[in-house]
């Protein structure tokens, strides 16, 4: 009934409880989840996930704040793009949250890097999967030079405004919520999920952060989705079952995924 379009069940967190996470989704009609890979030294642990279990799939991309790691290039990401159950490229994009004394100028590493992910997108056909942080100009203006609409994607975890909701949204880009939207201080994040059409959203828990309200503070799991899909049903006056019907059938279009699990 429900998919988690966003999450990192490579992590060590999650990763050492997977079979009781597994449960827990059935219990909850979460039946499909796509995991997410952060660094190209995690992807053999996120692929082998998608490889187990036919009812996930993974990506294939370096997340922007992580230093230290190996730079992708586009021949690497296009060949890991191509592998069996791989159906996106990222988490990519901008982060200038956390600057630690840097000045914007000098995150040109991160520009980049988020330009060699979006052509290994277009050249793979593959949807992109973007994080932006404290960076929304730069994101759009390089989605844009790099023509990044021509393939599409979904702003995950979003946390913008309406203006970059709609900028998003008008490049061909899906917007997907996590349990952010439940806090209690995000009004204007519910707005925001106001304004984006039913047939534009994706739901997630980009678990193991996160947990939405009733489980804030708490370890998240993708069996936690469903809470997502219940406050978009309240913000939009419609039933819970039509929000997951529809943010199902957006992840499959998207991600060019079955309309049905195999099972698990």
């Amino acid at each position: 009934m429900y998919v988690d379009s966003h999450c990192h069940l490579s992590f060590p967190e999650l990763h050492s409880q997977l079979d009781a996470i597994r449960r827990a989704m059935a219990d909850a009609q979460v039946d499909r989840a796509l995991c997410i890979c952060t660094a190209l030294e995690e992807f053999p642990e996120v692929h082998a996930l998608a490889l187990r279990y036919d009812n996930f799939w993974a990506t294939a991309g370096v997340h922007p704040d992580n230093e230290g790691v190996r730079e992708p290039t586009v021949d690497e990401l296009i060949a890991l793009a191509q592998l069996p159950r791989v159906v996106g490229i990222g988490e990519t994009g901008l982060d200038y949250y956390r600057l630690n004394g840097r000045s914007i100028d000098a995150m040109e590493w991160q520009r980049e890097r988020f330009r060699v992910h979006i052509r290994s997108a277009r050249a793979t056909a593959k949807p992109l999967v973007i994080h932006t942080r404290s960076a929304s100009a730069d994101t759009l203006a390089i989605l844009r030079e790099e023509g990044g609409g021509a393939v599409g994607g979904v702003f995950h975890c979003f946390t913008e405004t309406r203006e970059v909701a709609q900028a998003a949204l008008d490049l061909g880009f899906h917007i997907s919520f996590s349990g952010i939207l439940t806090f209690k201080n995000a009004e204007d994040l519910r707005e925001v999920a106001r304004l984006v059409p039913l047939d534009r959203c994706l739901i997630e828990t980009d678990s193991p952060y996160l947990a939405p309200v009733p489980y804030r503070g708490k370890l998240n799991s993708p069996a936690y989705v469903p809470w997502v899909s219940r406050q978009i049903a309240a913000l939009k006056g419609c039933s819970d079952e039509a929000v997951a019907e529809a943010t199902s059938r957006n992840f499959e279009r998207l991600f060019g995924v079955p309309a049905t699990p195999a099972g698990g």
